[in-house]
């Protein structure tokens, strides 16, 4: 989710850069840098912290003027968010310089082959070791398009480079391969961007890039290749969209954009995770196998919707290693007096790694010799630094204040634990568990037939609009998600939502159901056990008293589909994998919802992106 330009043309190329970088800042970043091309050198600033950082480096330390360049907002994965790790990295003769988006699957490998020839990396970053292969290309003589073409077939992962060659002062080259970036054509210049809200001031029209392509920018063209040199033909497009608009990808919404961005970041979220003989590797991890082995316990302590996530996790990690989950709110955690010890690991899950009350939970573990392990999408934040270990999300930041991709990436988070742990305590058989990671591979995909059938939901959602309360039903690993759906609702239409146990309608819940309420129903997949059966007859009491039945159930469910007033159909995928599916339509449904009452979705009432205070 960095932001990334790129500019060749007759302007000052720093201004052009820094603000088209300022366009980029709703992307989220925790550092930003510039590198130009004057005359035979690179010039080069950066700084940790926001913009603002930069610019006084700048005013303090003045670059020349000139029209060429590249510039950089970071999103920190490899390293922490420090002036070393920022962009722009260069080689090993300062000749070439790079800025990087995404994640380079392996860098460590590279790293070792490039040490081992006496390169000197002062970085923990990933994409350092792009700028030194990079250099030694155009140091044997081809040019940068060249240069690029080469590295990218030794990359594996996902990943766009933006690059300038101080020996080749007139042309920006870039490559992507399931990251971000667009051109943009204009007249004696051209540019480049993580989208186009970085140049939408200077041009609308622009160019569409394909998977596994390298462009070259110069002040009079624009040439596109594959990864081996053959010429493509990207496709054009014009830009309708204000910069408002630009920066949401065309969407009204910064949340709507972040619900469409989740087959994105679930893959994001995987990429890394196998060494090169398929075993699940989990880089932040900082506990030894034995570590693991000695853990007999787990309590997961979270807040909101990360609770509801740990709430699934517990399925899946008790599931894969027959380990005993606790599952905690963290506000709650330190006053019942809870029992710690060595053996007992807390997994404290947090968007932002900044949750006041998740922090004071994890201290008060560590004070009781337990480990603690973090899950969170911020690197260099609080939590994952007072933990012992920590696995990131790599969601990209999330603007809209009610979690989406936050909450689905956390999910996979917590499954690669569980089967992290099942490897490692050997409660599950290596083919198992890649069995598993194929079919989070999937997901994406499956994710993406889900969004392709946002309207029906959103028909649905305007039909509720004037509905005083809704109520949501699930089983199993579709229980959180009931919860989950019901929170939407509540942060987004300000409406009265409940989410129930299905098995739980008997004891009280029922007697809420009057004619015509509206029952949103979390379906397990059919399978060998109960689940799906006892489902349906949930559905069919609520039915029997009058209420309308919306029901999420797998594709071919034709029982469902007999006794539900509305089926909205997910890919068939297994009953513990379900939630990353299910939650989807609810997302939609809750903004389309908001949106239909004249709510601001991005910001609700009330609510904060991060709650610093207990």
């Amino acid at each position: 989710m960095c932001g990334i330009v790129g500019y060749v043309g007759h302007r000052s190329a720093q201004d052009v850069v820094v603000e088209g970088l300022r366009r980029l800042e709703y992307r989220g970043y925790d550092s930003a840098g510039v590198a130009l091309v004057a005359g035979d050198r690179v010039e080069w600033r950066k700084r940790a912290g926001k913009l603002a950082n930069l610019e006084k480096l700048i005013g303090e330390e003045p670059l020349p003027e000139v029209t060429i360049g590249i510039g950089h907002t970071r999103w920190a994965t490899h390293g922490a968010p420090n002036d070393v790790n920022a962009h722009p990295h260069l080689g090993n003769r300062r000749r070439v310089a790079v800025v990087h988006n995404g994640i380079i699957e392996n860098f460590d490998d590279l790293r070792a082959r490039l040490e081992e020839d006496d390169h000197q990396l002062s970085s923990e970053t990933d994409t350092e070791v792009a700028a030194h292969l990079l250099e030694l290309q155009v140091e044997s003589g081809v040019d940068l398009t060249t240069a690029m073409q080469r590295v990218c077939q030794a990359l594996e992962g996902a990943f766009t480079l933006v690059a300038v060659d101080a020996e080749d002062p007139d042309r920006v080259v870039a490559a992507r391969r399931n990251s971000p970036l667009v051109v943009g054509v204009g007249e004696g210049e051209n540019f480049l961007g993580s989208d186009v809200a970085a140049f939408i001031e200077h041009t609308r029209e622009a160019l569409e890039l394909g998977q596994d392509q390298v462009v070259t920018i110069t002040r009079d063209g624009v040439e596109v290749t594959d990864f081996h040199g053959a010429p493509v033909t990207p496709k054009a497009y014009h830009v309708d969209w204000d910069l408002s608009a630009a920066e949401k990808d065309g969407h009204d919404w910064f949340m709507r954009k972040e619900i469409f961005e989740q087959p994105h970041a679930v893959a994001d979220s995987l990429l890394g995770r196998r060494t090169r003989t398929g075993a699940l590797q989990l880089d932040e991890m900082r506990l030894s196998d034995q570590e693991l082995r000695d853990i007999d316990k787990i309590i997961i302590i979270a807040a909101g919707t990360s609770f509801y996530a740990g709430m699934v996790a517990k399925y899946a990690i008790e599931h894969w290693t027959r380990i005993p989950v606790e599952v905690e709110l963290s506000s709650e955690f330190r006053y019942r007096d809870p029992i710690l010890d060595y053996s007992t690991l807390v997994v404290a899950i947090s968007q932002s790694g900044e949750t006041a009350d998740t922090l004071q939970a994890i201290r008060h573990a560590r004070t009781q010799r337990s480990k603690v392990l973090a899950i969170c999408n911020t690197n260099g934040s609080t939590i994952p630094r007072e933990s012992d270990a920590v696995i990131y999300t790599h969601a990209g930041p999330e603007i809209g204040v009610a979690s989406t991709k936050g909450f689905v990436t956390q999910l996979v988070a917590c499954y690669l634990l569980a089967l992290y742990l099942a490897q490692v305590k050997g409660t599950r058989y290596g083919d198992e568990i890649a069995d598993v990671l194929h079919q989070l591979e999937a997901i994406p995909a499956h994710i993406e037939t889900v969004l392709s059938r946002a309207d029906a939901v959103y028909d649905l959602a305007r039909a509720h609009v004037d509905e005083p309360t809704v109520l949501f039903l699930g089983r199993h690993a579709g229980y959180p998600v009931a919860l989950e759906g019901a929170l939407k609702l509540k942060e987004l239409a300000y409406i009265h939502a409940e989410g129930f146990a299905g098995g739980e309608l008997k004891h009280g819940p029922i007697a809420l159901i009057d004619e015509g309420q509206p029952v949103l129903c979390v379906v397990p997949p059919r399978g060998r056990d109960q689940l799906h059966g006892k489902m349906l007859s949930a559905i069919q009491e609520v039915r029997a008293r009058g209420a309308r039945t919306i029901c999420l159930a797998e594709e071919g469910d034709t029982a469902v589909a007999a006794i539900a007033d509305t089926v909205i159909e997910l890919p068939r995928v297994p009953v513990l994998l379900q939630p990353l599916l299910a939650v989807v339509p609810l997302q939609l449904f809750a903004c389309e919802l908001a949106t239909a009452k004249g709510h601001d979705v991005d910001q609700p009432r009330n609510l904060a992106k991060s709650v610093t205070v207990e």
